[in-house]
């Protein structure tokens, strides 16, 4: 069957090189979570075979991504050779570009920040050359306030708002930057993955946070806009064209309101920060706090709330009601083991709308799906992300990586 004739093509049967790729990842991520180990404590922690680690764990050191950290005391019998991801293997670098905003920031090869740079140009930077430019002049700095120079670096990231390998419509990201991806990689001259926000804070979530413990991890975003992030059997879901996780675009409330997608009913007319303030405002039209700028305005809502504003109390309670509804959808598709809510208006709103929200989860979702579930605050960065996925695209361009389909453009 071929894809030109219409019918389903015939899925690739995994080798045995996928899964020493797949084993490769797997214990960069112990190593990274645990800082030193031995071959021992890494088959415990992974599931692993001690014969696969050994396997696992030579390829690791012939490439330079491991290193030996000396003897470890302490063990039972003779000591053992301590293991370590080797920092000095290269530097990898996040960039975030977002309207006027430029920041890089640069890791060593463990994932530890060395230096970050945050740029604030006098106004929105829109071509293609500035843009580029900026970035370019943004990343030498921060290279240079971390002594590294370009023959240090093994990946580039960086984070564009909106969706991938398209010009996006989001008024935070210089649409002329999707187009011209091609000439950024040529004026760094140095490997350059692309992804936006939210996938980067799963991929981190994944390397650095829940899941290390879990297999099936959610990201879900509250802001201005609202999206999740997937996390499902140590990758991030990024679907057919890469938009998989527009979570704030599936229906919450049948022909509702207005979303600025153009649909109706979306769960980010109701949970987005404006949505918020339309529930404010059907609540109680004319009220003072609807005068607030929008990026104040999920603080506000939060201290009216708590100091007794009946209102403000009804709208967050509203937006708890809405948020669990739309939760529980999440859980319905995904069955995720872990919720971690990230983005500003959730660490405004979080410890209000919480609990009511996973009450509302708990008895929505089908059958036992929320049984276990946890919801929680998440604590990782894009910008940690970012680093996490050109590391692994340099793992990729060594050879230790063969299934994963990276972002890279």
């Amino acid at each position: 069957m071929t894809e030109e004739s219409g019918a389903p093509m015939a899925v690739a049967r995994r080798t045995s090189r996928d899964i020493r790729s797949d084993s490769r990842l797997i214990v960069v991520r112990a190593l990274l979570a645990a800082g030193e180990s031995t071959r021992a404590a890494l088959a415990e922690d992974t599931g692993l075979s001690p014969a696969t680690v050994s396997a696992v764990v030579g390829d690791l050191l012939g490439s330079g991504v491991a290193a030996e950290a000396g003897l470890l005391s302490g063990t039972v019998g003779r000591p053992t050779t301590g293991l370590r991801l080797n920092p000095d293997r290269g530097r990898v670098v996040g960039v975030y570009v977002e309207d006027r905003h430029f920041q890089a920031t640069v890791f060593d090869a463990a994932l530890r920040r060395l230096a970050n740079v945050h740029v604030t140009a006098p106004a929105p930077v829109e071509a293609a050359d500035d843009v580029i430019d900026r970035i370019a002049r943004t990343l030498d700095t921060a290279l240079a306030e971390a002594g590294a120079s370009h023959e240090d670096v093994l990946g580039v990231g960086v984070l564009l708002p909106g969706g991938m390998q398209r010009p996006v419509k989001s008024a935070l990201a210089p649409d002329a930057i999707w187009l011209h991806l091609d000439r950024l990689r040529d004026r760094l001259g140095l490997p350059v993955v692309v992804d936006n926000p939210l996938k980067a804070i799963a991929a981190a979530e994944l390397w650095l946070g829940a899941g290390r413990r879990c297999a099936s991890v959610v990201v879900a975003n509250l802001g201005e806009g609202v999206g999740a992030g997937i996390v499902q059997d140590g990758a991030v879901v990024r679907g057919a064209t890469g938009t998989a996780g527009e979570w704030g675009h599936s229906l919450l409330v049948f022909d509702g309101r207005a979303c600025q997608c153009g649909r109706r009913g979306c769960a980010e007319a109701y949970v987005g920060v404006p949505g918020i303030r339309r529930t404010l405002a059907e609540t109680a039209p004319g009220h003072p706090l609807l005068d607030v700028p929008l990026p104040g305005f999920a603080a506000a809502l939060a201290a009216a709330a708590e100091s007794g504003d009946p209102a403000a109390a009804s709208a967050v309670e509203r937006t708890a009601h809405y948020l669990g509804a739309a939760l529980a959808d999440l859980v319905a598709i995904v069955n995720p083991e872990v919720i971690a809510l990230t983005g500003w208006a959730a660490a405004e709103l979080g410890a209000l709308v919480l609990p009511v929200a996973e009450r509302r989860v708990r008895d929505d979702a089908p059958g036992d799906a929320a049984a276990s579930l946890v919801i929680e605050p998440s604590h990782s960065s894009g910008m940690e992300g970012i680093a996490a996925i050109a590391l692994e695209r340099f793992m990729r361009d060594a050879g230790l990586v063969t299934t994963r389909v990276l972002p890279a453009l």
